[in-house]
């Protein structure tokens, strides 16, 4: 069965920016119901072999709805926790080159990031990602991920569905998009993305219990 990440930091460790209420109803909540969902519709299916971006990627091309809301938002959120840090640095080296290339510059990229976070009509995400060779901004609706987007690589993700801000920032989707570049994006794992050669994959399976 697939596991619910552990956060790779305490669950008030990104205060006030992200707080421990709203960490612990969207990580404890949130992701474990996608997580348990996403177990029994696979155990189901007989798809108990398969890693969760072959599932992710099989649901959305044989028209599987249900699975494929449930896989993509289970491995969206486990990406996501990976992109907050609190310890936030500067981009550097090849990432930020990359961003002066493409953007203009890291207050460039933050406009972009801001105003299409800002602009998404409904819940979804927010992605930085590598796609062809260049960075580029852009928002998904619902569940939709980059995973299933050919020669797309997330870098950075913001989760742009109100359970992920409304506790500490109410409809301000603006300011918490703001505060979340500004303050917790991570961007050493951003770097990372850009120059693995493979990109991160969802924690492979354990046994089930007895």
């Amino acid at each position: 069965m697939f596991v619910l990440p552990a956060l790779p930091y305490p669950y008030d460790a990104l205060a006030p920016t992200v707080s421990d209420a709203t960490m612990h109803v969207h990580h404890d909540k949130h992701h474990a119901k996608y997580v348990e969902t996403v177990n029994q519709l696979t155990a189901k299916a007989g798809l108990r072999a398969a890693t969760l971006e072959e599932i992710v990627r099989q649901a959305k091309a044989g028209g599987d709805k249900k699975l494929f809301n449930n896989a993509a938002q289970a491995w969206n959120h486990a990406f996501f926790w990976l992109c907050m840090t609190p310890d936030r640095s500067e981009p550097e080296a090849e990432l930020a080159n990359a961003i002066a290339r493409d953007f203009g510059g890291l207050d460039k990229l933050r406009d972009a990031f801001v105003t299409e976070g800002g602009n998404q009509f409904g819940s979804g995400w927010v992605w930085l990602t590598l796609h062809e060779g260049a960075l580029k901004v852009f928002s998904t609706h619902d569940a939709d991920t980059p995973i299933v987007h050919d020669g797309c690589r997330p870098l950075l993700v913001c989760d742009l569905w109100e359970h992920a801000y409304y506790l500490d920032y109410k409809s301000d989707r603006k300011g918490f998009l703001e505060a979340w570049f500004d303050k917790v994006a991570d961007w050493r794992f951003a770097s990372r993305q850009l120059t693995a050669r493979e990109g991160w994959a969802y924690p492979e399976r354990v046994a089930e219990s007895a």
